[in-house]
């Protein structure tokens, strides 16, 4: 059995998440993580909230707060729209914890005695106005190699180059505007430039990553990887664990990819097994798979991987299926700009599922991808009218038909055979293709598989059937309640909720594994009672984008028995 450890970036405690987030990021991860498990795998799904920082001070700030009572109070909210979601995290920690403090400074220390940070004074740019010193993505201006004039002092997303603030060209500060000015400041610097070579090295071996993981990696190791800054002038961090670096903290990028292997050794100690961290983290046959988007790749797929090699007896990045971003308007969203739909207000709603269905099936893989209320709605009606529809004909007319009880299987045909083959197919190939991090098409042909039910149970007419032919009849109903059960448990990982609200609609006891390898199988034995039949899906009326829209906002309620939103509490924008 492969050991799998997965992680989902950590999310910024500064405010609460967005469709964005929950597409690029959590939803993959929870996707591939629940597939696992249903395959029996040994795998831990791991995250926390990133408490520390510039952000969290600038936004607790504006509100009159502290930071500590602003990442508390993001922190229950994120937690919750996970756990609504249906974001099967085994640990869900936060980079405030003191145990997160124990192990970053002892890791800063442990690279230190190796000799990979060094000690140098610089210049860094400091706004006069706020009277701080600018982390790097604080300051934005004009790229110096593209020209690009939204870049940060870190990267710039246009053309994928790591940049230092001091090159950007006119910078600005961020958070007032004004022009700042470069000042002498004393930081510690990860050497990275000595994992140049093993780097080079390391990344001509990765089978099954994607091309623009690939492509940005191998474009940073040309430009040549220099000593980055991994403390900073802030008092809202992890202190450095150095009598002369009073005043200085632990900078954000360093010490948060430290808060997956913290919340790992969080979840063990409330075990019985204490030291059961190792066996992920320190565990060369193990599979250490971060679910991140493109801003990140640098952190996820260079630094890290770098660290824990150097570190020595780590376990090292495995994959790192970085998604591209899900826009909306033709904008990204953003939490700092406000330019977003909030997960939380999805929720007051919406159930989890056709969300998560269609941000599946328009995942933005390989490009950027935009997200309307028109193609939400679309993919809300397929459910019902494809997946929705299936379960319900069947369910409906078992009950009609054969009170409820699962008809003897009788003597299949060439359909149902053909049926039975094309599931288990599906099967198959939609393993291959989450196994590939290929989640838009193993949706898609899940729904495929959905639509080929429909069209078997058109074919065999049991309406006509049940007259002409109760064997026959028979045959296709047992045939469609075993395509039901196999439905259920492909699409699983995409609609845990769905999935079991079909388990109880077909008699199955909620205690029972979910288990891929019974897809295909005739699990529903004849004499079986089901439940009573129940709507999966409501359908949304032609009308229902209107009410996003910021002119003429109806005042009647959206068909489909949902609420009237609050247009203005739901939408927001700059």
């Amino acid at each position: 059995m492969t050991r799998y450890l997965v992680t989902s970036a950590l999310p910024y405690a500064n405010g609460p998440l967005h469709l964005g987030h929950l597409a690029g990021v959590y939803l993959p991860g929870d996707i591939y993580v629940r597939y696992l498990r249903m395959r029996g795998e040994d795998v831990l799904y791991i995250c926390g909230t990133d408490e520390h920082g510039v952000a969290i001070t600038i936004a607790a700030e504006k509100q009159g707060r502290t930071p500590r009572d602003l990442v508390d109070e993001h922190y229950s909210v994120i937690r919750k729209n996970f756990e609504e979601f249906g974001i099967s995290f085994d640990n869900f920690s936060r980079t405030t914890r003191e145990g997160h403090y124990r192990f970053a400074q002892e890791i800063f220390l442990k690279l230190l005695r190796k000799n990979f940070i060094a000690k140098h004074d610089m210049k860094q740019l400091y706004c006069m106005n706020c009277k701080r010193f600018l982390p790097d993505r604080y300051i934005h201006g004009t790229c110096p190699k593209c020209g690009s004039e939204d870049a940060r002092g870190d990267l710039c997303e246009s053309c994928g180059s790591w940049l230092e603030a001091l090159e950007l060209v006119d910078a600005k500060c961020s958070i007032c505007e004004n022009l700042p000015e470069p000042r002498k400041t004393t930081h510690w610097f990860l050497k990275l430039n000595l994992f140049q070579d093993w780097l080079t090295e390391w990344f001509a071996g990765r089978q099954g990553w994607r091309e623009n993981v690939l492509n940005y990696c191998k474009g940073w190791l040309k430009d040549g990887l220099r000593e980055r800054a991994i403390t900073r002038d802030l008092d809202w961090g992890i202190p450095v664990p150095l009598e002369e670096a009073e005043g200085k903290v632990l900078y954000v990028w360093f010490e948060n990819l430290l808060g997956y292997i913290s919340s790992t050794i969080e979840y063990f100690s409330e075990s019985d097994n204490p030291s059961g961290w190792e066996e992920y983290w320190k565990n060369p046959e193990c599979r250490l798979i971060h679910f991140i988007g493109k801003d990140n790749i640098v952190f996820h797929a260079i630094n890290f991987p770098a660290m824990l090699h150097f570190l020595g007896d780590f376990t090292v990045t495995w994959n790192v299926p970085a998604n591209e971003f899900l826009g909306f308007g033709g904008s990204k969203q953003s939490t700092s700009r406000g330019t977003a739909i909030w997960m939380k207000d999805y929720l007051e709603y919406f159930p989890p599922d056709p969300m998560r269905y269609a941000l599946a099936i328009n995942a933005p893989e390989n490009r950027d991808t935009d997200f309307s209320w028109i193609e939400f709605r679309a993919r809300n009606n397929e459910l019902a009218d494809v997946f929705g529809n299936f379960v319900n004909r069947t369910v409906k007319f078992l009950h009609r038909q054969f009170n409820g009880v699962v008809p003897p299987a009788g003597v299949s045909g060439q359909e149902e055979e053909e049926l039975r083959e094309l599931i288990n197919r599906a099967r198959v190939e939609i393993a291959e293709k989450i196994e590939k991090f290929r989640l838009k098409s193993a949706c898609a042909q899940a729904m495929d598989t959905a639509r080929e039910c429909n069209r078997y149970f058109d074919r065999t007419r049991p309406w006509k059937t049940a007259k002409e032919n109760s064997e026959r009849c028979a045959v296709t109903i047992n045939c469609c309640l075993q395509a039901v059960n196999s439905l259920r448990l492909l699409f699983a990982p995409f609609l845990p909720f769905t999935s079991e609200k079909i388990g109880k609609i077909l008699g199955i006891s909620p205690e029972k594994a979910l288990s891929w390898k019974e897809i295909g199988i005739d699990c529903l034995p004849e004499g079986h009672v089901t439940g009573k039949p129940e709507i999966l899906f409501q359908k949304l009326d032609e009308g229902f984008e209107k009410i996003y829209e910021k002119e003429d906002v109806p005042d009647t309620n959206i068909p489909g028995a949902f609420e009237v939103l609050d247009y203005e509490n739901f939408m927001k924008f700059d």
